[in-house]
């Protein structure tokens, strides 16, 4: 079913433009679909191989009244992060908003872990994340305002048997974010994340019934969450409306861990 954006009715982003990494499906394409409703220019970051999904992605923004590119980057390859920003800047001209979205993981009891699986999720998820926001503060500190959201998770807040690694990377996002809002609050910038819980995704759709029924059973909304419902808050984050909120992370997990 086609669901019709109309970019003029909450245009709280017009003439902003925002770069959301790993966008081209899941939670990232979430937000994107949100931040061009609310009248933003998204950039759409992919990796090599979603070339279609990234044209998918940007064809359904253009198709609803929304305007958008996308530019393929490794967000763990310093050349191709740097490349592309100087692509968002000689293309849109700056940069208003970062969604640090990028993530993987590989899932294994630590004893069993292997190192190569615990340096891949840490150079994805956490110095992807330390790579765009560097480059994205660079533009920012210069026009003196921006907003730099990154999606951390409540396993990165509470641990979680098996993600050793996911957990490790998670958790210094909240660290790397708490220590960038210090350092460009005076510069007007904010710095914040945001700590999903389960949310509905296929990461989640192909565990078994019974996990997903464990699962349940420690979320006090007794469901799982929507890519929309992330994407919500992020809109929020990106808006004018959360100008006094940095060094925050924000748990979106239907109460599992309070």
């Amino acid at each position: 079913m086609n669901v019709t954006i109309n970019v003029t009715a909450n245009a709280t982003l017009n003439g902003k433009n925002a770069l959301i990494t790993g966008s081209s499906r899941g939670i990232g394409k979430a937000i994107a679909l949100r931040l061009a409703r609310d009248g933003a220019t998204v950039i759409i970051n992919y990796l090599p191989g979603m070339e279609d999904a990234a044209r998918s992605t940007v064809a359904e923004i253009e198709a609803q009244g929304g305007k958008a590119i996308s530019l393929m980057a490794d967000v763990t390859n310093e050349e191709q992060v740097a490349a592309m920003f100087q692509q968002i800047a000689t293309q849109c001209g700056t940069l208003d908003i970062l969604v640090n979205n990028a993530g993987i993981t590989r899932d294994q009891l630590i004893i069993r872990m292997k190192t190569e699986d615990f340096q891949s999720v840490l150079r994805v998820n956490l110095e992807g994340t330390f790579l765009c926001s560097r480059e994205a503060a660079k533009i920012m500190i210069r026009q003196r305002s921006g907003r730099i959201i990154s999606i951390s998770s409540v396993n990165g807040v509470a641990g979680s048997p098996g993600q050793a690694n996911y957990a490790a990377s998670k958790a210094g996002i909240i660290g790397l974010t708490k220590s960038l809002a210090k350092e460009l609050g005076s510069r007007g910038i904010t710095v914040n994340a945001v700590a999903p819980g389960y949310i509905q995704t296929d990461m989640t759709a192909v565990l078994p019934d019974k996990v997903k029924e464990s699962i349940l059973g420690m979320i006090p909304l007794q469901q799982l969450g929507k890519p929309e419902d992330v994407a919500n808050l992020v809109a929020f984050l990106a808006s004018e409306d959360s100008r006094y909120i940095t060094g925050q992370v924000i748990h979106i997990d239907g109460g599992m861990v309070m």
